[in-house]
């Protein structure tokens, strides 16, 4: 068999299984706290005024973080959201080159999930506009207003934001904004009605996208308001145009579905040894295996994590941040892989117990990084300065920034996972329940 047909092969196996998992009610044992949802949170969108207010003031602001020189050779040949030639450089790239590697895989990230993908950039954009609004975030809020101003249809889709006729959007279109605004409350905020009328107008490849795009732009909100970013004088100026999106020809469908190239590379890349410090699940996860659905956008954020991985801070300060996010979300997926994974690291099960009680075990530095994780998680504009301060002063500006990228990678992965219900691994579970003795239950509130 050549390589070509094994990894057809390989590909074929993973969609039926990535379907099985959408289609399939997983069910497991998580005592009565985790029956059902948490009660949603208490967001209450800005309005868009506003956020227009907040960002003018921002203009001036400082950054929590230092920002590269916008002239450095570190953004040569970035993936640009702006018009060919203009040279500019936005603050968020200008703060990630503490580590310079995650520059250019970032850059191709934030285009990928606008631009690339089944669905319209447009209604991903209205999404992320929704979210930002949530979020509190000044910053996103103008840079997604200016991508929408790129086409009729998404300058459309914004003047019913500012009208505020969420309501008479077309249905699949509403549904979207709903489905972000939903899964953004609550990672088990999608109820069973809506999500079957999201399915009606989506399909699982769809869905996947839907939640990916959610679970972006809750890392992308965070990563800005975690830095308190000065927001760039021409992202307020209306002749500063943003790159429109690039329309693919239409082309008449096969009678049956073809493998893409997309497809090839991304379970190839998939099927790839992880990086160190990877879970010993014994099998490919259960998320990725969702992701392969829209293989541009799981090939890009697998891309850009490669990089993130290579991190100054412990992998146990990294494991300690997650499973404080995943807890503060009551993400069931997320906190097993945690659990399995300080486990995996030889922390001691006292402690592991202690950990789900509070924080009376954890290190001082441990103990930064979580209580600056939960502010962010949340909401995006909920930290505090002196909270980012007590990470730079235990890890330094790279570190910090390390801890933050770390929280909204758990943004991402906690709605991901259990706003799609996916299983947990076998090994997971098995870990989990020889630690504490039981297993997950969601606490009330989370």
């Amino acid at each position: 068999m050549t390589r070509h047909a094994r990894l057809q092969r390989t590909l074929m196996v993973l969609v039926v299984a990535a379907g099985a998992l959408l289609t399939t009610t997983p069910t497991f044992s998580a005592g009565p706290a985790a029956t059902g949802p948490a009660p949603a949170s208490g967001l209450t969108p800005v309005s868009l005024d506003t956020l227009e207010r907040q960002a003018r003031a921002r203009v001036e602001g400082t950054a929590r973080s230092p920002l590269t020189d916008a002239r450095s050779e570190v953004f040569a040949g970035i993936d640009s959201l702006e018009a060919p030639g203009s040279g500019r450089v936005p603050n968020y790239l200008r703060a990630l080159a503490l580590k310079p590697k995650t520059v250019k895989p970032f850059a191709h990230l934030l285009s990928a999930f606008i631009y690339e993908g089944g669905l319209e950039p447009e209604v991903k954009l209205a999404m992320a506009l929704r979210i930002a609004q949530l979020q509190a975030s000044p910053y996103a809020a103008v840079h997604i207003e200016r991508l929408l101003r790129t086409t009729p249809r998404g300058a459309a889709l914004l003047a019913a934001f500012k009208a505020d006729g969420l309501a008479r959007l077309a249905p699949a279109d509403g549904l979207a904004v709903r489905y972000a605004e939903l899964l953004t409350r609550d990672i088990l905020g999608v109820d069973e009605d809506t999500f079957r009328q999201v399915r009606g107008h989506y399909t699982d490849a769809g869905i996947v996208e839907l939640t990916m795009t959610t679970c972006f732009f809750n890392y992308f909100t965070r990563l800005t308001e975690g830095l308190r970013l000065p927001v760039e004088p021409w992202a307020l100026d209306a002749t500063a145009s943003a790159r429109p999106p690039e329309r693919r020809g239409a082309v008449a469908p096969a009678r049956v579905a073809l493998i893409s190239d997309e497809e090839i590379k991304a379970t190839s890349a998939s099927t790839q040894p992880g990086r160190p410090g990877g879970l010993p699940i014994g099998t490919m996860a259960n998320s990725q295996r969702a992701m392969l659905r829209v293989p541009a956008l799981a090939l890009a954020w697998r891309e850009y994590g490669a990089w993130t991985g290579e991190a100054s801070i412990k992998r146990e300060i990294q494991l300690q941040v997650s499973f404080a996010v995943s807890m503060a979300n009551g993400c069931r997926y997320c906190t097993l892989h945690q659990v399995l994974g300080l486990h995996g690291l030889g922390v001691q099960p006292a402690k592991l117990l202690a950990m789900a009680k509070g924080d009376e075990a954890l290190t001082p530095q441990e103990l930064a990084a979580v209580t600056f994780a939960r502010s962010l998680t949340r909401r995006a504009s909920e930290s505090r300065d002196t909270e980012y301060a007590a990470l730079q002063k235990e890890f330094g500006n790279q570190g910090a920034l390390e801890v933050l990228m770390q929280t909204c990678s758990f943004s991402f992965m906690n709605r991901l996972t259990d706003g799609l219900r996916l299983p947990s691994e076998d090994e997971a579970i098995r870990v989990y329940r020889e630690v504490y003795g039981r297993d997950f239950a969601r606490k009330k509130g989370s």
